[in-house]
């Protein structure tokens, strides 16, 4: 494990370097790991047996399709606007300006050309997000119609929103157009579910999703079987982060961060896991699940890169289950992945993806360098990439092609 250690290391310099004008944070140690460790371990092992994507999803009672997507590697996420009406303390960026319609550093000016990337790509399921997509609500309807009228009847839709704008007439108008759920953060309203009450009924699936608040844990606890009897259909927690916009009110809460690719809140991911924990105890019935920073990492990513680099890579190239291009040859080794930008990069070597309503630019990154390998090397590479080790590689080099090969099971150890 010494290569792993040494990588979490340098996340640990890397943030605390990033972070070091915060002086008030509260990292996690080896002190208090255990403590919370113990903790984390009662509540997964009663959950062992409703977790996937390799135990970073736990979850009870049933899972929403878009989250099923979403795991699986086939969702687009379109961020319709930059810009929100409300003030979560939660909220890892400032969200105060209208920008174009983007996903994955891409843009999308018109519906048209958004709808011909979906197609493109063939993805399965599609989420308008934000920003707030109701302050746009004739740009989020359009973007709505378009995909339904151009692409796959069986894609599956959903729209995430704080509810403020929320109403009887745009419900209907979102579901006459083929909206499948509609996702609420009632963290932004109080928690309040006037506005979910008013969508039960109108859109097919409602959802509440949230960032998981241990201080609010009791108050769900409480509004379950509210939520059930108004016709909930799911309830989705995910992980509360550390960014540079909301460290001030997250040092507040005398939260406690954990080291990771980005910093993450300790305390969010024990409130989802004792949640969950409750509902299956009590036997409600509602789908609620634990959308971890891990799955995030792990799969949201892994998803989009197999969706471009299984679609432009030429026939002959092999994809690795964590979505790279994988040259193995007789002594050599590398890593590879395609990009698509807006604009030419600053490279000559990059090829153009010309589609009716939009020209893409195609850059072949290297994510690890062309590794020459000796006789000995080379049987223990080959060894690795046939089969998935049952633990994490030692060796530096067999690590780093492990990282370019294989999703990582498991909420990672505090």
């Amino acid at each position: 494990m010494e290569a792993y250690h040494t990588w979490l290391n340098s996340l640990v310099n890397a943030n605390r370097d990033k972070f070091r004008e915060y002086h008030e944070l509260k990292w996690l140690n080896s002190f208090n790991a255990k403590e919370f460790q113990k903790i984390r371990d009662k509540y997964t092992q009663s959950l062992s047996e409703s977790s996937i994507f390799k135990n970073t999803k736990p979850y009870h009672y049933q899972l929403s399709r878009g989250c099923k997507l979403c795991g699986m590697g086939v969702w687009s996420c379109l961020f319709i606007t930059g810009k929100c009406n409300a003030k979560c303390f939660y909220c890892p960026t400032a969200q105060t300006t209208d920008d174009l319609p983007t996903t994955q550093g891409l843009s999308f000016p018109t519906a048209e050309a958004y709808a011909e990337y979906i197609n493109y790509f063939k993805f399965k399921g599609v989420s308008f997000s934000g920003g707030e997509p109701l302050l746009f609500f004739d740009r989020t309807l359009n973007f709505l119609k378009q995909i339904r009228k151009k692409c796959d009847p069986d894609i599956y839709i959903w729209m995430y929103t704080n509810g403020i704008l929320g109403d009887e007439q745009k419900f209907k108008k979102l579901a006459k157009a083929g909206l499948n759920e509609v996702r609420f953060d009632i963290g932004a309203t109080g928690f309040s579910l006037d506005k979910v009450k008013t969508a039960t009924g109108i859109i097919p699936i409602v959802t509440i999703e949230i960032p998981a608040v241990h201080e609010e844990t009791e108050k769900l606890k409480l509004l379950l079987p509210e939520m059930v009897k108004l016709g909930v259909n799911n309830i989705n927690l995910h992980q509360l982060r550390l960014t540079k916009y909301n460290a001030h009110q997250l040092i507040k809460r005398k939260y406690t961060f954990i080291h990771a690719e980005q910093p993450i809140v300790l305390e969010s991911e024990l409130a989802a896991l004792e949640l969950i924990t409750y509902a299956k105890k009590h036997h409600i019935n509602i789908g609620i699940n634990y959308c971890s920073f891990h799955f995030k990492n792990r799969f949201q990513k892994v998803g989009y890169r197999k969706m471009v680099n299984n679609r432009l890579a030429r026939p002959e190239e092999i994809i690795s289950s964590k979505g790279y291009i994988e040259e193995f040859n007789t002594d050599s080794i590398a890593f590879k992945n395609i990009s698509l930008k807006d604009t030419p990069p600053n490279s000559n070597d990059y090829a153009e993806l010309k589609l009716k309503h939009k020209t893409y630019f195609l850059l072949k990154e290297t994510v690890l360098k062309k590794t020459a390998l000796d006789t000995d090397e080379k049987s223990r590479v080959n060894s690795l990439l046939l089969k998935e080790p049952d633990e994490i590689p030692s060796d530096p080099l067999l690590f780093d092609i492990w990282q370019c090969k294989y999703i990582e099971k498991g909420l990672r150890e505090y």
